[in-house]
């Protein structure tokens, strides 16, 4: 279910304060009754379903996901020690956008592998439609949202949306398959 402008969310951050999220682009579900402060899957979970490892992984943990294993939000905290930031725009660095694309597609991963165990390696054979509208940089905490909006038993396609500090940062669609 998409919303439009004019309704509002609660978004609680990571600090457990309830903060006011009103938008004019549109949420790829309903949050308004979801707890931010919660962690239904940390580090250690994501690496038993994911390959991603080391400084690969690329999300942190998962806040939430729904009943049918379809939607979910995830977190990556942006750190100043990690292995881009030297070299990604020196003096002022810059959440590299192939990385924002891995970080959503390794959140719609978990959710599908969590859903669908034992289907084998995932890999994802198209982007489409990504827009990036803002810049992350160390010290931002990215709240990625998924969402399957097509799937068979070798194939499935998620939306995904990507906020820091209430703003939608990135949105886009990937394909993933089975290989």
């Amino acid at each position: 279910m998409q919303h439009e402008a004019g309704f509002s969310f609660i978004l609680e951050r990571m600090t457990g304060q309830a903060t006011l999220l009103t938008h004019n682009d549109r949420l790829l579900f309903d949050i308004s009754e979801i707890d931010m402060s919660l962690i239904v899957a940390d580090s250690v979970m994501i690496e038993k379903v994911n390959p991603q490892q080391g400084d690969m992984r690329q999300l942190d943990h998962v806040i939430w996901w729904n009943e049918e294993l379809t939607s979910a939000i995830g977190v990556k905290k942006i750190r100043d020690d990690e292995f881009w930031v030297p070299g990604h725009i020196p003096g002022r660095p810059l959440y590299p956008g192939v990385m924002q694309i891995e970080a959503a597609a390794q959140l719609s991963s978990f959710v599908r592998r969590s859903r669908c165990v034992g289907e084998g390696f995932l890999g994802f054979t198209r982007v489409k439609n990504w827009s990036f509208r803002g810049q992350i940089v160390p010290g931002d905490t990215l709240v990625i949202m998924t969402k399957e909006v097509k799937s068979n038993s070798r194939r499935f396609v998620c939306d995904l949306q990507g906020w820091v500090d209430q703003k939608l940062v990135f949105d886009g669609s990937i394909t993933g398959m089975q290989i």
